[in-house]
């Protein structure tokens, strides 16, 4: 496999965005967005990018030809005078092939995705008027991205964690560090949940703490936190369904949680109120 430590940082991000690492690269392209604040920049603006870019693609297939066209076309009559015949040449199949077809879509694809970096990197007027520093954090893109790894979670169970839970004290030290939020890991035996490890994944284009736990029936939940600073009078356990996923909000000192699990768990909000006491 290609050596990504060679390539210049831009085309690693988008090797990781379009899955082309393996899970080494992965894990340490990971590690280095959670501790540097450029990189993680321009993977956010990578990520916007290709989005933008998706969606002219498709945007662009689904508009029909014009009624305009259709009718020159069907209305167009053929020449009453013959026409003096020339050397013959070899007809040209204009039909295009598979592999041709296919061709042109990636080149599509590929100009939609540059039209869309381009764009996500041109700052805007609140870009210019507002610092990195005093942005105040999107708690729909922290949120969508916690589903989004969730998501990711329940389709590969074989590969729930960075670090497994015997590693307990790794695990404190690495996501106390990465995410800068003191924290303990709860007990969930009680409730038929073991605790099975930690990853560190991204919010908002801000590091993650992510404590996974799975149950007998092999059921998922995970506990997201990150360093914040709520207003006083947002909402604690408020309840969110998204599809399968269910999440379950809150803060507590600078920090906000997510739990998130299979939306049909009655008690997921009883199951968080004791997650905050303990954790």
């Amino acid at each position: 496999m290609l050596d990504l430590r060679k390539l210049p940082l831009e085309a690693q991000l988008t090797a990781l965005l379009d899955g082309e690492v393996s899970p080494e690269q992965r894990h340490e392209l990971e590690q280095r967005l959670a501790s540097d604040e450029n990189a993680r920049r321009l993977h956010e603006k990578l990520r916007h990018g290709a989005d933008f870019g998706r969606r002219r693609l498709d945007d662009v297939l689904k508009e029909p030809v014009p009624l305009a066209l259709v009718r020159s076309i069907k209305s167009t009559q053929p020449p009453k005078t013959p026409i003096t015949q020339r050397a013959i040449r070899p007809q040209v199949k204009l039909a295009p092939s598979g592999p041709q077809a296919l061709a042109a879509a990636l080149i599509l694809f590929v100009v939609g995705c540059g039209i869309g970096y381009f764009a996500a990197t041109t700052p805007d007027a609140d870009e210019i008027a507002t610092t990195a520093a005093t942005a105040p954090a999107n708690t729909n893109d922290w949120l969508g991205d916690v589903t989004a790894y969730q998501r990711l979670l329940i389709r590969q169970p074989r590969h729930l964690v960075e670090v497994p839970a015997s590693q307990a004290e790794e695990i404190s030290s690495w996501l106390t560090t990465a995410i800068g939020v003191p924290f303990r890991v709860p007990d969930l035996s009680a409730e038929s949940w073991t605790f099975q490890g930690a990853r560190v994944i991204l919010g908002d284009n801000r590091p993650v703490g992510q404590l996974v736990y799975s149950n007998s029936d092999g059921d998922i939940i995970s506990i997201c936190f990150r360093k914040d600073a709520q207003p006083p009078e947002t909402d604690d356990f408020k309840e969110t369904i998204k599809d399968e996923i269910g999440l379950v909000t809150w803060h507590n000192a600078g920090t906000s949680y997510v739990l998130a699990g299979p939306s049909a768990e009655a008690n997921l909000g009883q199951l968080a109120m004791k997650i905050a006491t303990a954790i």
